[in-house]
């Protein structure tokens, strides 16, 4: 229904009250602008929330996931304040489950 051609990860904590128009400042902050058939994922402090804001080229569309227990996985703080993820990262993602041992870091290249 909604096509996605990247989806990036902000590294930076949010606030969860944030709404539509705060998160898209946010990207255009992070990001630079918010571009059409791009996702991009954001967190609370916790891990325990995502919400994901997506350009459809149209309009926007803002969806949240809350886990009951656990967190999500996400990217350490570090001098990168945005990552590129992979559509089978995301899906892992917002299952909760760890998205980095995926692609390229999955590979064993030492016995």
């Amino acid at each position: 229904m909604i096509r996605v051609e990247a989806v990036w990860m902000a590294v930076a904590p949010v606030d969860m009250r944030a709404g539509m128009d705060s998160l898209m400042a946010r990207v255009v902050e992070v990001f630079g602008a918010v571009h059409p058939h791009h996702a991009y994922c954001f967190t609370n402090r916790r891990a325990n929330r995502v919400k994901v804001l997506v350009h459809d080229g149209l309009g926007l569309w803002l969806s949240m996931r809350r886990l009951h227990q656990g967190r999500f996985a996400w990217a350490a703080m570090s001098e990168e304040r945005e990552l590129l993820l992979s559509r089978t990262q995301f899906d892992a993602l917002v299952l909760g489950l760890p998205w980095q041992r995926l692609g390229e870091a999955a590979v064993i290249t030492l016995v």
